[in-house]
């Protein structure tokens, strides 16, 4: 075999062997750095304003397996909020539980690494939710919503 076609024989495999390894290196940053960006969670009680003044409208209290948040008493308008890194192996979760005075309840994912860890990005690395009437809405900008656990 000549040297000029051992050279046109070995540039597509090079080149393939090279363009493997800048994509595999692009998705090993990009995990990388998920890990360090801090996931703003927000829970907003959005409930109508229909108890006597001072009594909280919303009990509220998210947990992770190894974390918890702890619960509260949320009164119409107030935000509950706490903020999460994504693990190694993207498998953070933290779910909530929210019940409602007037008798409903609801268990939500309030973040899942492989479901949030992007669409979450959107806005400030915030995931956005807000218990109303029919539901707990989500949304990853802040203007539109979506009922994602109708009660």
């Amino acid at each position: 075999m000549t040297d000029h076609l051992k050279k046109i024989i070995a540039f597509p495999i090079l080149a393939a062997t090279f363009s493997l390894l800048l994509c595999l290196s692009a998705a090993a940053v990009t995990n990388e750095d998920m890990m360090f960006i801090n996931y703003h969670i927000h829970i907003g009680n959005d409930l109508p304003n229909d108890l006597p003044a001072g009594f909280p409208s919303l009990n509220l209290h998210c947990r992770s397996a190894d974390r918890d948040i702890g619960g509260r008493a949320m009164l119409s308008g107030e935000d509950y909020s706490f903020d999460t890194k994504v693990d190694l192996i993207a498998t953070t979760l933290f779910y909530c539980n929210a019940e409602w005075v007037r008798g409903k309840q609801q268990y939500f994912n309030a973040f899942v690494a492989k479901r949030d860890e992007h669409r979450c990005r959107n806005y400030h690395n915030s995931c956005l939710w807000s218990v109303r009437q029919d539901g707990i809405y989500f949304s990853d900008d802040n203007l539109t919503w979506y009922n994602a656990y109708p009660w």
